[in-house]
């Protein structure tokens, strides 16, 4: 029996079902174990995509779904890109860069540091038919030789002392926690961001719930004259920030 903590949709009980048809005691024993049911299942719909997930990358999140839907709202208001090149750090899974590039119609650059996310993020991108260049690289110290003019990440953000879901632990920590309370990466990328974009850019990240104004400071640091958009997602909360140069 599931746990009631761990309760999951019927939906996804069938589902599993048929998919471990001579094995749900052991199924159940991992639910109950806090294992994710994405990873169970395999994968997850993301912007209308199919996404493979497993062990190799962080799960898709809903939140992240609107990072790309407001990504790609702006960019479509904006005159200043007659040809897009766009730039994702840390792709994970490749559910970003996909996505962008089906939605966009372009081709789209992506980085991680981890070989078997990027094999992950491969595979997806050939399921779904997608034009992503994934490279493998550590954006602390990695060289990157083009120029862009769209930046977009959802970096580590979670502190280290942040109560999170138990299922997370099963999830690549170093996808999840980041030191300088969460905000370590977002000092990296905009730091080294100079180096790589365009005078015009546009400049998306997720953010903690109570990271907006920090990260507002640390990108006025380096972009003073941008204009910056704090944006909430669909629970109300603080989740995504714009540093748009013009």
């Amino acid at each position: 029996m599931i746990k009631k903590e761990r309760y999951i949709s019927n939906t996804d009980y069938e589902l599993l079902k048929k998919l471990y048809p001579n094995n749900m005691d052991e199924i159940i024993k991992k639910i109950n174990n806090d294992y994710p049911i994405q990873y169970l299942i395999g994968d997850v719909d993301f912007y209308g995509y199919t996404i493979k997930v497993d062990e190799r990358a962080l799960i898709p999140r809903f939140e992240t779904e609107g990072l790309v839907d407001n990504l790609i709202k702006l960019i479509k208001t904006q005159t200043n890109y007659p040809a897009l090149k766009i730039l994702e750090i840390g792709t994970g899974s490749g559910c970003i860069a996909i996505t962008l590039s089906k939605e966009l119609d372009t081709t789209v650059d992506a980085l991680d540091i981890s070989k078997d996310a990027i094999d992950l993020a491969s595979s997806n991108a050939v399921l779904n038919n997608a034009n992503v260049n994934f490279a493998l690289g550590d954006i602390k110290n990695c060289t990157i030789s083009k120029k862009y003019n769209i930046l977009v990440s959802n970096p580590p953000y979670v502190k280290y002392d942040e109560p999170v879901d138990p299922a997370t632990k099963y999830e690549p920590q170093n996808a999840l926690f980041a030191h300088n309370n969460g905000l370590e990466f977002y000092e990296i990328i905009l730091k080294r961001s100079k180096e790589f974009l365009e005078s015009k850019n546009i400049i998306a990240f997720e953010i903690g719930c109570t990271e907006g104004q920090d990260i507002t400071n640390i990108a006025k640091s380096y972009y003073p004259n941008a204009y910056i958009q704090v944006k909430k997602d669909l629970a109300g909360k603080d989740r995504y920030i714009f540093i748009i140069n013009e």
